[in-house]
């Protein structure tokens, strides 16, 4: 999941204003067409925009899917989170999160009533538990004891009443003034993982507490949600709405998903409503189907979308960026649909949140995300930052990996964001062009090359397969970048029809279920047809560093053999008789000796593994005249010297050439040449001039 700032955006920003085998067959089948609904929640809740308050009411009803008699029930209490400074989210983020500061508005959820069907009150079986650490203070996990147990495979419903304080718009959640992004707003049940899930010995409640660096997971069920608050407030939620009841100056709006696992809300009185339809068969054209069917190696049936009615909620002030809105949710309904499969829900609600409320932006709940951009991204230049889009894409991108493919992200948040991340890259290049997907600005262009490469950095060692909130280094290098500068490397060496493969078995096997990075892994292996294990271990399970580069180039004319040689040009045997030795040495002499020999040249390349991460690369080297000749090395050694002897003179060598290789550190010692070229340094030069010009006109100066 991301949120605004995105990982990704200040680095768009800020570099446009300061830098002026063949595949294996799926056995995936179609796409499955509902989950488990392992859950029902029936809520109602009424929001006080006065008081920043919720009070609410749920119904939840809940199956257990194991064969183990379940004692309790494990809720999350995510707001408790921003209850005070003892909490474990407030102490791991010192009260600052994607450039938000925590201020004294705090705020805390209390459950108030709790108790079963039949009435029996559980009130008095409440528990505060902290599974992760030893912080008795922070109060984001509840236990509750049940009088008896749920048998396998059997229900348990109980009704449950809360009153909710929203915090100042912080991290995910909360208000400011009149606007209210409401996430992680009810008590909601934690995920009871039976044996064998995900590799689980024994069955048993996975609810993690509430940590800086983690998000979310919890069961596929059934949502309906009654909203109530002044009818001068325009709203928006997960799912569709199907009632709308006013009285008394409130009015009360119904909304209702199936196969979803969280539910969220927005309101304000200043919301544009934008309105707009993305067509299955307007919005992507028959050759796209075909040639993505094809690609696939799948029925054409199997690659053809639905129609989603699209809300846009806009603020006033970014009125001339709605259309850019809009063209990212479809951009991408259809690249996602199209390579992993279609968009199972009828609404998608974007919402564009006020710039004083940023922590609410760049979110994703299901059917419902929350964008982001900038006033100056009305105006020429800084329209040509594609803020908005590249938000929109990644958080719509979140419906599918963590919405419908639902990992567990406390626990390997790389499934999601790492994922997504990769996917929201491919789908901005198809949409905007790859070398201008994120910025196009007078003088210089940024497409996602440069974004994953700036923010993938050698010094970046940590292992990708921790908890989120067990990294020494940043969370959005190893849930976000890396993982994505993997994939593109896997995509690199796999091909790219090979790669689509993979995902979209990925996507179609574990479609409203649970994935683990053992099943991305197997399931990857299995449609290349070729044991990726060591790629995985690596990229995945190592911190190991992957950089090669060419370290010596050299070709110099090619000296005349000088020594004792056969007739004909053979080096003399040792041994033999003396009087051979003479025969030999006459014959030798009487030799007439080579004229107008062509000039040869003897031609050196040393290609260097700098690092601890191997992996196979192309060499090419391009010889005056001829076309460039291309060689394989497994780069298992830590060096390697190619030697040519030709009539031609060796002008430069480059380690992968093509730029497959993404995970490489340095992508600046991949080449030599023999000799200067001049034209490279002229040409950067002007470049850099121009985009300081560019910037200088912009500033006025």
């Amino acid at each position: 999941m991301a949120a605004l700032p995105h990982p990704l955006f200040p680095l768009v920003l800020s570099a446009a204003l300061l830098v002026l085998a063949p595949p294996g067959e799926s056995s995936a089948g179609p796409l499955p067409e509902r989950s488990d609904r392992i859950v029902r929640y029936d809520i109602a809740v009424r929001l006080d925009p006065e008081k920043k308050q919720l009070e609410g009411r749920e119904t939840i009803t809940w199956r257990n899917p194991s064969g183990d008699p379940v004692p309790d029930l494990w809720f999350h209490l995510y707001l408790n989170a921003f209850r005070n400074t003892k909490s474990t989210f407030f102490r791991e983020s010192g009260g600052r999160l994607r450039n938000d500061r925590a201020t004294e508005n705090w705020g805390w959820t209390e459950i108030t009533s709790l108790k079963l069907a039949d009435g029996t009150d559980l009130m008095p079986a409440i528990r505060f538990e902290h599974p992760d650490d030893d912080n008795a203070d922070d109060r984001t996990v509840a236990r509750v004891v049940l009088p008896r147990p749920v048998e396998p495979n059997g229900a348990v419903t109980i009704e449950l009443a809360f009153k909710a304080q929203l915090p100042e718009v912080y991290a995910r959640s909360g208000y400011k003034g009149d606007f209210f992004l409401v996430g992680q707003w009810f008590p909601k049940l934690g995920v009871y993982e039976p044996a064998g899930r995900r590799g689980r010995a024994s069955g048993g409640w996975n609810c993690h507490q509430y940590h800086a660096n983690s998000e979310f997971y919890a069961d596929f069920g059934e949502y309906r949600v009654r909203i109530t608050l002044p009818s001068r407030f325009v709203v928006g939620a997960t799912g569709s709405r199907v009632a709308s009841e006013e009285a008394s100056g409130q009015t009360t709006h119904v909304f209702e998903q199936a196969d979803v696992h969280d539910f969220a809300w927005t309101a304000s009185p200043r919301y544009l409503v934008v309105n707009d339809t993305f067509s299955a068969g307007k919005d992507v054209s028959d050759a796209e189907y075909r040639a993505t069917a094809a690609r696939l190696g799948r029925p054409l049936d199997e690659v053809r979308l639905s129609d989603v009615a699209i809300t846009l909620l806009l603020q006033p002030e970014h009125r001339p960026q709605a259309a850019r809105y809009i063209r990212a949710a479809k951009a991408g309904l259809k690249w996602y649909g199209l390579w992993y499969g279609r968009y199972p829900y009828r609404t998608l609600t974007v919402v564009d949140p006020p710039a004083e409320a940023g922590g609410a932006g760049g979110m994703e709940y299901p059917t419902f995300i929350t964008g982001g951009t900038f006033w100056l991204g009305n105006f020429w230049p800084l329209d040509g930052v594609r803020a908005a889009e590249m938000v929109t894409v990644h958080e719509f991108g979140h419906q599918f990996w963590y919405g419908m493919v639902a990992n567990n992200e406390f626990e390997e948040a790389w499934l999601d964001e790492g994922i997504n991340t990769y996917s929201t890259g491919l789908a901005m290049d198809a949409e905007y062009g790859d070398a201008s997907s994120y910025a196009s600005l007078p003088g210089m262009r940024i497409g996602d090359v440069d974004v994953l490469r700036v923010t993938t950095t050698p010094d970046q060692k940590d292992v990708i397969m921790k908890p989120a909130w067990g990294y020494a280094g940043d969370y959005s290098t190893y849930a976000y970048q890396k993982p994505a500068t993997a994939l593109r490397t896997l995509q690199g060496l796999l091909g790219d029809e090979t790669m689509a493969r993979v995902m979209r078995t990925y996507h179609e096997r574990w479609r409203f279920r649970y994935p683990s990075s053992a099943d991305f892994f197997a399931t990857a292996s299995e449609v290349a047809g070729r044991d990726l294990s060591w790629f995985f271990h690596q990229a995945f399970e190592t911190g190991h560093v992957l950089d090669y580069g060419v370290t010596a180039v050299s070709s110099v004319e090619a000296k005349a053999a000088r020594g004792v040689f056969e007739p004909g040009g053979g080096q003399k045997a040792e041994g033999g008789t003396e009087k051979e030795k003479e025969e030999k040495s006459l014959a030798q002499d009487a030799a007439p000796e080579p004229r107008g020999e062509a000039k040869m040249y003897e031609s050196r390349v040393m290609v260097t593994r700098h690092g601890e991460f191997v992996f196979p690369v192309t060499l090419a080297v391009k010889f005056e005249g001829k076309p460039v000749e291309r060689l394989q090395w497994d780069g298992r050694d830590r060096w390697k010297r190619f030697t040519f002897t030709r009539p031609e003179r060796l002008e430069w060598a480059a380690v992968d050439p093509d730029r497959k290789v993404w995970l490489d550190a340095n992508w600046l010692d991949n080449a030599r040449r023999v000799s200067p070229d001049k034209r490279v340094a002229a040409s950067w030069t002007s470049r850099f001039l121009f985009g300081v010009q560019a910037l200088l006109m912009f500033l006025g100066l």
